[in-house]
């Protein structure tokens, strides 16, 4: 009994001082990055704005991103000389190409203020959606480490300061009518947003042409461009004198980014996992998750 009860003592003690195996703790999970989606057009509505809402709704989570969207960026309370306001005038019009209405819970103004929520703006977009004074705030939060992108019409937007036509790389000339099959080019195979493109690939959408200023291949770093337009042949309007036609580029403005793809008009190219993964490729490498070259590619 004695030898018993001897033994259950060592064995409490033993239990008592011998440390508990050590527990790796799991990391934290890293935060999402906040993404902006804006698609008020006071020009032309694309009716692709709503797929690009759902679809960044339900893919973006998943590659690390909290999507919010804004379809109404003005003063949703100013009113015409009817007594509209200007958010039920721009619900008519934004229900047109979208079957969907625009509410108070859609609205949100871009200025420095709100620009702190965010880590990344999507502009999707044409017209002028943007005061002057918001442009600035917009400016100043990109050269402060902010991330911006553009797809398709984001270069068909605020003509009227050419702020933001240096900001996004390029103003939009014109396009072919319809949707256009062409073979992509793809200038930095090295580069995230290179990612679901291969060199010489057909793809189809409605593809932008650019004018002259401010694009420039000292000022940008292409990723993707047209190699051949395979269904289409441009005329002397429309063909550029250099034959460039870029699809998608990068650039750097002071410690912010900027990321632009001309795709995205056609609803189905939002579906498609190619787009996906470029689109994914460009929103991390602005935020700074993924690394690239930025060089402008005319000064390699």
């Amino acid at each position: 009994m004695k030898k018993l009860t001897f033994l259950l003592a060592v064995t409490a003690l033993v239990a008592i001082g011998t440390p508990s195996p050590c527990i790796a703790e799991a990391p934290e999970k890293a935060k999402n990055k906040r993404l902006l989606l804006v698609t008020h057009s006071t020009g032309f509505v694309h009716g692709s704005v709503f797929a690009a809402e759902e679809v960044l709704k339900d893919v973006a989570p998943k590659n690390g991103f909290d999507v919010t969207c804004w379809r109404f960026t003005g003063d949703p309370d100013a009113k015409d000389k009817s007594g509209k306001t200007a958010l039920a005038a721009y619900s008519d019009k934004f229900r047109g190409p979208t079957k969907q209405p625009v509410g108070k819970e859609h609205c949100g103004r871009i200025n420095k203020e709100t620009l702190k929520n965010f880590d990344v703006v999507l502009f999707f977009t044409t017209g002028n959606p943007l005061t002057k004074d918001e442009l600035a705030d917009l400016r100043e939060w990109v050269k402060a480490g902010g991330a911006l992108c553009g797809t398709h019409c984001a270069t068909d937007t605020q003509y009227t300061d050419t702020v933001y036509g240096d900001l996004i790389g390029a103003y939009f000339k014109t396009h072919p009518a319809g949707l256009q099959k062409i073979k992509v080019k793809v200038e930095d195979a090295k580069h995230p947003a290179a990612a679901g493109f291969e060199n010489g690939m057909e793809y189809q959408d409605e593809m932008y042409i650019f004018r002259d200023a401010p694009y420039s291949r000292d000022r940008l770093h292409i990723i993707l461009s047209v190699s051949e337009w395979t269904n289409t042949k441009l005329n002397d309007g429309q063909a550029r004198k250099d034959g460039d036609y870029a699809i998608s580029w990068c650039r750097e403005e002071g410690k912010g980014k900027v990321f632009y793809t001309s795709f995205g008009h056609d609803p189905k190219v939002w579906k498609d996992e190619k787009f996906q993964k470029h689109l994914f490729g460009g929103l991390k490498w602005a935020t700074g998750e993924l690394k690239g070259d930025a060089t402008p590619s005319g000064k390699k």
